[in-house]
């Protein structure tokens, strides 16, 4: 069984001069058990989709099952099954951080102990504490210890550490990599690769509501033909074609964004003496030269011919 199938899903909203696609034909299976992300810039697409399938939204047409269960004909068995964070979750500031997880543990007919969960979360010591006086970072691990309490055997996390801390998010993904050691089965949206490449065992990429990339992250990096970047500034004026960048060693992927040249590369320990030795003859100088690993934002940038942060406030 899948924890999630859709197919040819879409979601069209009334507007002028003409409707807007958020959703354009979806398809999309979801094992039990896996660590699934849904990437895209804002506007792709994502929140309607999850919204969807957590059954706050209706789709305009296409098929969607949950844990073997559609919303039409399961409403209330599905609501207990499922854990829900949403991408901004107003919870009571004036409850304590116990009385709140106790009254949503309240609404499930089986869970688990709101103790347990908050010891799970890193919140035993602010079990007294109002919550309007918790960070942003303690209000947004409190909001997945309510999505944990009613023992869901599916979680939806949509956008989970956006606007919090470095220090903030590094705490909720230890959380969510603890869920999936559980062998808990996660959808989670967002729009850092680094957060998609570190917690997900396969991700969906979506732009303008279709899906344009599926695979594991080391999948999908490796269609880019390279594992390594090369990235070079030039003095002065200094311009270089891409066809003779494209005939260095290594060099599978040439692409300029201002001033920056970025090499995709195969072998950087070739690509670099043959660069400096290009440059050298052209009589160019460098004011930066770096090498990286590719990324999943590599992936949307060769796909989109933008990062996915562009689109992103």
């Amino acid at each position: 069984m899948l924890a999630i199938r859709c197919r040819n899903l879409t979601k069209r909203y009334p507007a002028k001069p003409e409707p807007v696609e958020a959703v354009r034909g979806l398809d999309l299976d979801v094992p039990l058990g896996e660590c699934f992300g849904l990437l895209g810039p804002n506007g792709a697409g994502k929140t309607t989709t999850i919204e969807i399938f957590e059954g706050l939204l209706d789709a305009t047409s296409g098929a969607v099952e949950i844990l073997g269960q559609t919303w039409e004909r399961d409403d209330l068995a599905l609501r207990q099954r499922l854990g829900i964070t949403l991408q901004d979750t107003r919870l009571s500031e004036k409850l304590t951080v116990k009385e709140t997880i106790v009254l949503f543990r309240s609404f499930y007919e089986v869970g688990q102990d709101p103790d347990q969960v908050l010891q799970q979360v890193g919140l035993t010591e602010k079990v007294t504490a109002y919550v309007g006086k918790l960070s942003g970072g303690q209000k947004q691990r409190l909001a997945i210890a309510c999505a944990l309490v009613g023992d869901p055997e599916l979680l939806f996390l949509d956008e989970p550490t956006t606007g919090l801390d470095p220090q903030s998010r590094r705490q909720l993904w230890d959380i969510l990599r603890q869920l999936r050691a559980q062998g808990r089965t996660i959808l989670i949206t967002t729009h850092y690769m680094d957060e998609a490449e570190r917690l997900c065992d396969r991700v969906a990429v979506v732009d303008h509501g279709k899906l344009i990339a599926l695979g594991t992250p080391r999948e999908l990096i490796a269609r880019l033909g390279g594992e390594h970047f090369v990235e070079f500034v030039p003095e002065g004026n200094g311009v270089l074609a891409d066809d003779e960048l494209r005939q260095l060693p290594a060099v599978v992927q040439v692409r300029r964004e201002g001033e920056t040249y970025s090499l995709a590369v195969t072998a950087p320990h070739q690509t670099l003496p043959a660069l400096l030795e290009l440059l050298q003859a052209r009589g160019i100088g460098l004011t930066q030269l770096t090498t990286r690993h590719a990324s999943l934002e590599d992936v949307f940038v060769n796909l989109t011919g933008r990062h996915l942060r562009d689109d992103v406030s």
